[in-house]
């Protein structure tokens, strides 16, 4: 700053009102001076925290600043989609193949990849080109100690998961629907949480997807879903020679509506795989969490898997089972008699008194 402080001052006028001196060349100028001017790119920038996170002769303190910084950086989509034409992928990759990889640094490069991809539909292809869901259903193995990285690596399958159905096949050949089940009693509740959350992300039928527009309100027959995307009930599309369709947005969606189709598989899944019975037995009959197993219930997560519950028998027209219903009626009598009443029930667990209804409909 001093450095620069002195350019500024040789290269104004005099105060004794002479005329300023023609300044020299900016050639001259330190390079240094010039990035505290102008400010360097961002690409430049993430190289360099890239460089000093794969470099295992480095602290590892600094490689996991590196790699903090660079995941501040891919926030901006812009910069999520320099990862592919940086080269960049498959680095971050092989940090999580890597043996030599800390618990540090593989979570900060989880949480690298699901900020990169997430609602990023140009990240996730190029992220699922080096076929990465074996290495991250590695992290939520039960032999995975650290519970903030089980965590972390939810929050990487969701990323790439939600409205991908390249993704999700890749997850069916992994056998990923076996180890989404078993995060339905991880000890951690904050991976039950967030495993919940998940699979009603993926089993929420798909309709036309589009970027949000300016305007005063949405039309009545638009909401928006719990991704911040809009959802319209019409299945028309843009006319031709309307805007072109860019890769790093949603309008790409559009274009090929079967891409972010997860409902069918994920629903098939979740009967085959006995996902549905373990939603249901998450509330009915709760595996107690903790790294003892010291506790038990957790509103949150019951909440998360009743929206689940919800959207299996009314969106996507799901059967329960008479021992399923049964489970389920004994369960929503005890939690309304604790409450005091059904609305405060509804409210309790998300849902309007209509959607409350509804779902004790399906199970009486």
């Amino acid at each position: 700053m001093e450095s620069l402080l002195r350019w500024g001052i040789e290269h104004s006028g005099n105060n004794d009102g002479a005329q300023p001196q023609p300044p020299r060349s900016v050639q001259s100028l330190d390079p240094g001076i010039i990035d505290a001017i102008l400010g360097r790119p961002d690409s430049e920038l993430m190289k360099e925290a890239l460089a000093i996170a794969v470099d295992e002769g480095k602290d590892e303190d600094a490689r996991i600043q590196a790699l903090d910084d660079f995941e501040m950086f891919v926030e901006q989509i812009d910069n999520a989609n320099n990862i592919d034409k940086m080269k960049m992928w498959e680095p971050l990759h092989n940090l999580l193949k890597s043996p030599n990889s800390t618990e540090g640094i593989n979570m900060q490069t989880l949480w690298i990849i699901g900020t990169a991809v997430q609602n990023n539909p140009s990240a996730q292809k190029a992220c699922l080109a080096l076929s990465p869901m074996p290495t991250l259903l590695t992290f939520l193995d039960p032999s995975v100690k650290s519970p903030k990285l089980r965590s972390k690596a939810v929050y990487a399958l969701s990323g790439l998961l939600k409205h991908n159905a390249a993704a999700v096949q890749q997850l069916d050949e992994a056998g990923g629907w076996q180890v989404l089940k078993a995060a339905l009693e991880d000890s951690d509740i904050t991976v039950r949480r967030k495993t919940a959350f998940l699979l009603n992300a993926l089993i929420i039928p798909e309709t036309h997807v589009s970027q949000p527009t300016p305007s005063p309100a949405p039309s009545p027959s638009a909401e928006s879903n719990s991704t911040g995307l809009t959802v319209h009930s019409s299945d028309t599309h843009p006319p031709a020679g309307s805007n072109p369709v860019h890769p790093n947005s949603h309008a790409s969606m559009q274009a090929d509506p079967s891409s972010i189709s997860t409902s069918t598989a994920a629903l098939k899944a979740l009967e085959e795989h006995g996902i549905l019975q373990s939603l249901v037995s998450a509330v009915t009959s709760p595996v107690p969490y903790g790294p003892d197993g010291e506790s038990e219930g957790d509103a949150d997560f019951d909440e998360k898997v009743i929206r689940s519950l919800h959207t299996y028998v009314t969106s996507c027209d799901g059967r329960f089972s008479e021992q399923q219903k049964s489970g389920l009626r004994t369960y929503v009598k005890t939690e309304a008699d604790k409450t005091g009443s059904e609305p405060k029930l509804a409210e309790k667990w998300g849902l309007t008194t209509d959607e409350l209804t509804a779902f004790k409909q399906a199970i009486a």
